[in-house]
């Protein structure tokens, strides 16, 4: 049984803009844990008409998130947080590179770049240098493209805020346009923080910045409660992320969200969400830092686990796709009944929102009503032949995603300009 993708509202511009949100507790506050069942053989997540689905790499150990090379290359962070735990299988701790060398669209070769990492995320290519984002801080590694091994020891560039793997965990990265910046996302430890913990660890609930040296790590926004999904969008070269919003206020509050992110904005977490709703737990605490929340771009629906993070910027998918952002939406377990378990699509236009999240990379959930899951997609990212890369953390593979339809016309590609 397939659940339905469920959007507020006109969630467009502003979450301001949706249906107005229940208030606190007026839904249920539930939780469903889901069991993988596993994908079983033939069987695949589902595309829209005229897109076909096929397995890339398999037997994986929890591939988290993916960096595609200028080659073709594709690497992947095999690595799990301490909760929930899972008996017997402790974090693979590695990046690993694939290869399709026969250009069939699946990786015949699979290598370990780099192990004994400590939880790696985040990835992220500049010139000779491979920067990994590990749970306890950002590591550059010397690395040239086509390389299937390192050659030479990584350093620790900047120390991040650990909890051993428990709680949010993740530090994905991004590489500024110009590739003078790089970006680090940190979540908080708590869900609102009523035990006063994060509070004295600014560098959590939110994303940093510093040089690709290793100098200047500083806080670059603040206010997001565990922003996993960092990407630049190509036009305007702006940043975005996927924001995981707050537990226990109902099924369907607050909602998790897609975001512009603005150097020194603060978001809301822990005193507010979507804009200025104070939250309930902390009322009356910072009313200052309530009244200064931004609201966030584009809302999703509530407890959908938002991870990975991709713009579209090739031209093997039809025209209505290029520019638009794909967002793996992990899945709920903090809900009665199960949400998220898909691939949405965002479209933009000129750097901006241009329509409601939308159902692209689907059927990962086997049986709602049992709790019953294939797998869960917690990364995307867009290959050099157009082609998108799903990776599934449950399911252990990577899905790839291309359009072929041999009765429909290609969208007219323009031809590229030569550089003078």
């Amino acid at each position: 049984m397939r659940v339905p993708f469920v959007v507020l509202a006109a969630a467009v511009a502003t979450v301001a803009a949706a249906e107005p949100l229940p208030e606190p507790f007026a839904t249920p506050v539930g939780a469903k844990l889901a069991r993988v069942a596993g994908w079983p053989a033939g069987a695949a997540p589902q595309a829209p008409a005229n897109f076909r689905v096929s397995a890339y790499a398999r037997g994986l150990d929890h591939p988290r998130s993916l960096l595609v090379l200028p080659n073709g290359d594709v690497l992947v962070a095999e690595s799990r947080g301490a909760y929930p735990p899972a008996p017997g299988r402790p974090s693979a701790d590695r990046v690993t590179l694939l290869r399709d060398s026969t250009g069939r669209g699946v990786a015949d070769r699979q290598a370990v770049l780099v192990g004994e990492v400590t939880r790696p995320y985040g990835l992220a290519l500049r010139r000779d240098r491979l920067f990994i984002g590990a749970s306890d801080a950002v590591l550059s590694c010397p690395f040239l493209v086509g390389q299937t091994r390192l050659h030479g020891e990584c350093r620790r560039l900047a120390e991040l805020p650990d909890d051993d793997g428990h709680g949010h965990w993740t530090r994905n990265l991004a590489l500024a346009p110009d590739e003078d910046a790089l970006f680090v996302a940190v979540g908080s430890r708590t869900n609102v923080d009523e035990e006063h913990l994060d509070e004295h660890e600014p560098q959590r609930a939110a994303i940093l910045t510093l040089k690709p040296s290793g100098q200047g790590l500083r806080v670059y926004a603040s206010g997001l409660r565990n922003p996993v999904g960092l990407a630049f969008e190509p036009q305007t070269g702006r940043l975005w992320t996927a924001v995981n919003e707050r537990d226990g206020l109902g099924d369907d509050l607050p909602p998790d969200y897609l975001t512009s992110v603005r150097e020194g904005g603060f978001y809301g977490w822990p005193y507010a969400y979507a804009g200025a709703h104070e939250d309930p737990r902390r009322r009356g605490e910072r009313p200052d830092l309530v009244a200064r929340a931004l609201v966030p771009d584009v809302a999703l629906p509530a407890h959908v686990a938002p991870l990975g993070l991709a713009f579209y910027t090739r031209s093997q998918f039809p025209k209505s796709y290029r520019g638009g952002a794909f967002v793996a939406l992990h899945g709920s377990w903090n809900r009665t009944s199960l949400a998220g378990y898909q691939v949405a699509f965002v479209p933009f236009e000129a750097g901006r929102p241009a329509g409601p999240p939308q159902p692209f990379l689907t059927g990962f959930i086997k049986d709602e009503a049992a709790g019953e899951v294939y797998g869960r997609p917690a990364a995307v990212a867009v290959a050099t032949d157009g082609a998108l890369l799903v990776a599934d953390d449950a399911g252990d593979a990577i899905w790839r995603v291309v359009f072929k339809c041999a009765a429909c016309t290609p969208d007219p590609v323009p031809p590229r300009r030569r550089a003078h």
